[in-house]
């Protein structure tokens, strides 16, 4: 049995928690891509990640959808410093991904970790909704 996962920052391809490094690193089944998607949301900045706020007004983060092993979870759920039943930044849902495409735009039920709301501290929101896109533009600036 496969599950779907939506990742939208660090766990990005090329990122510093790049889900098929992940898994390669303990041992796991890849992660198989199976294409860009978005889902309701508002990214925050934390510095080095991002964090999802979900949202009901029209905002749309970009990201990725995976079909992952069960025994994958778990490992997210580290990743993530998620535990069930207990308080933390980040929170394991289900949510509707819209996979993007020319003949798609299908819907897919995926797990995510947007962060709890209560939690965002001082994260700065960003206007975009492709955190790599954004942490690209941070660097370019800081590199002026």
């Amino acid at each position: 049995m496969s599950i779907y996962v939506f990742v939208y920052g660090t766990l990005r391809a090329g990122e510093i928690n790049d889900l098929a490094r992940a898994a390669a690193a303990r041992g796991l089944p890849a992660a198989s891509h199976v294409g860009p998607a978005s889902v309701p949301g508002m990214l925050v900045d934390f510095g080095n990640w991002p964090g999802l706020i979900p949202v009901d007004d029209g905002r749309r983060v970009r990201g990725d959808v995976y079909r992952v092993d069960p025994a994958m979870i778990a490992l997210l759920d580290e990743i993530e410093e998620y535990e069930p039943g207990k308080p933390g930044c980040f929170v394991r849902r289900t949510v509707s991904a819209r996979l993007e495409g020319a003949a798609t735009n299908a819907l897919l039920r995926c797990e995510y970790y947007p962060i709890d709301p209560a939690l965002r501290a001082a994260a700065v929101d960003i206007a975009g909704d492709d955190w790599i896109a954004h942490r690209l533009s941070r660097t370019k600036q800081d590199a002026r």
